[in-house]
């Protein structure tokens, strides 16, 4: 869309960086089709949810959509979890192979997997998928414990085995992961990652709230990773990622700009 005012630049789908991944909860299907259709433009990626996937009758018709629009989809890292607990990783790889997935998650967020041994997995399905991985426990009292050490060696483990990306969990709820139980953003943690050696463009933040989703566009810019959004969110994103929102309308603008307005 052409506009008059001066916003900061957003990079074209296909992109590397500014990528936005909405959460399928199991949407009816019209639903998803009419929102994919008006807003496919800001999306990248679809994640179907946790199980979703495996109790969604019209799934195919969501991922014919999702390739009509040329946006990607992958399936819920605890999906993947449940297929290792029953020890049948080869069928989860027919699953991703015959709906055409290119992409496939892995965490460790529920079941009792080591870094290390999620780290193997990342590097084995990455010989035939694009892997996003997953650090952060759903569990609140385990996330809480999980120091900035701990978590930077899970990103980089999974980085070094092959993850293109490297989502930073928290739930759909806004709890859990980089959050902690009442909500409020772990910043520290934060800092102690976007300060180290790894790269923000290798990372993918979850982020389901306004909040959240302001403060990374603040933070990291408008090329930030985000995830975890409600696909009714995807307009509302892009104007917080352009600084047409009140809660991102000052950020791109000169200092002189913001100092003016008492925003500096």
């Amino acid at each position: 869309m052409s506009t008059f005012l001066e916003l900061p630049p957003r990079s074209v789908k296909p992109r590397d960086n500014g990528l936005t991944i909405a959460i399928d909860t199991g949407l009816a299907t019209r639903h998803f089709v009419d929102i994919v259709e008006s807003a496919g433009e800001y999306l990248d990626f679809v994640k179907f949810g946790w199980g979703t996937a495996v109790v969604s009758r019209d799934l195919k018709v969501k991922i014919d959509v999702l390739a009509r629009e040329q946006i990607g989809f992958y399936f819920g890292g605890t999906l993947f979890e449940k297929f290792i607990l029953q020890d049948r990783l080869d069928d989860f790889r027919r699953m991703c192979d015959e709906f055409g997935a290119t992409h496939v998650e892995v965490s460790n967020g529920t079941v009792d997997l080591s870094d290390e041994r999620k780290a193997q997995y990342v590097a084995e399905l990455a010989r035939d998928f694009h892997v996003v991985s997953e650090v952060g426990s759903k569990d609140q009292a385990k996330s809480e414990s999980m120091s900035p050490v701990k978590w930077l060696a899970a990103i980089r483990a999974d980085l070094d085995a092959g993850a293109k990306l490297v989502t930073l969990e928290t739930r759909e709820s806004g709890h859990g992961g980089i959050c902690r139980p009442n909500g409020e953003l772990r910043f520290g943690l934060i800092e102690e990652i976007l300060e180290s050696d790894v790269e923000a463009s290798n990372l993918l933040f979850e982020a389901p709230t306004l909040e959240l989703q302001a403060y990374f566009v603040e933070r990291v810019g408008s090329g930030v990773n985000l995830a975890n959004i409600a696909p009714s969110d995807l307009i509302s994103l892009e104007t917080i990622q352009l600084g047409l929102r009140s809660d991102t309308l000052f950020i791109f603008e000169p200092a002189d700009v913001r100092r003016r307005h008492g925003a500096l």
